[in-house]
């Protein structure tokens, strides 16, 4: 039986990389992105035997993301989705202060509240599912008992946003425990792109 799986922002990064895996590994993947795909995800769609489906999807906008929802639901035909992975998000290099710090709303919509219209939207989908799983792409740099350890690292909206991640995945897996459903949090590590403090 072929798992569908739903990936949000997949134009580069881990998003095209989760995509190309899971698409190998036999699964149909809705691959969503803000615009149209870029070339290394068309790249993907022509040679994935139709296993891979581009479908637009700004996930700061909840009629976007309601868009995206009727036209998955029409193209499933009464099928549901079984695993709905949260990876869309933002990192904002910040080389002042912590009090100079001006883009916490802007970071919590695309990494917080995106996440949480998403999952919201897909759930009657997901429902219809056989694994009703979530994974919300979070990192350790987020981890408030390690925080110290990350302290070289001026990014302070993505951790805070971070940190609120994994409490919104709390807070949903204990919802919906009793329907069955998985919600993770998990830090599947580095994507070497526009890391300014890495080099290859």
């Amino acid at each position: 039986m072929v798992t569908t799986i739903l990936i949000t922002g997949c134009s580069r990064g881990l998003g095209l990389a989760m995509a190309t895996e899971f698409s190998k590994a036999g699964n149909f993947v809705f691959a969503t992105s803000r615009g149209n795909p870029t070339p290394a995800l068309q790249k993907l769609i022509d040679l994935s035997q139709d296993k891979v489906k581009h479908v637009k999807l700004d996930t700061t906008s909840r009629p976007s993301v309601e868009e995206a929802e009727t036209q998955i639901a029409s193209f499933l035909e009464g099928e549901g989705i079984d695993i709905l992975i949260n990876n869309a998000g933002v990192m904002n290099w910040m080389t002042d202060e912590i009090h100079t710090m001006d883009d916490l709303d802007s970071t919590f919509n695309s990494n917080v509240t995106s996440a949480h219209i998403v999952t919201s939207t897909f759930l009657p989908l997901l429902k219809k599912g056989t694994e009703k799983k979530v994974i919300n792409m979070s990192t350790t740099v987020g981890s408030i008992e390690r925080s110290q350890v990350y302290s070289f690292m001026p990014v302070p909206a993505y951790k805070v946003s971070k940190a609120a991640l994994n409490m919104l995945t709390v807070q949903y897996a204990q919802s919906y425990a009793q329907e069955g459903f998985t919600f993770l949090a998990v830090s599947p590590g580095v994507s070497y792109v526009f890391l300014p403090f890495m080099t290859l």
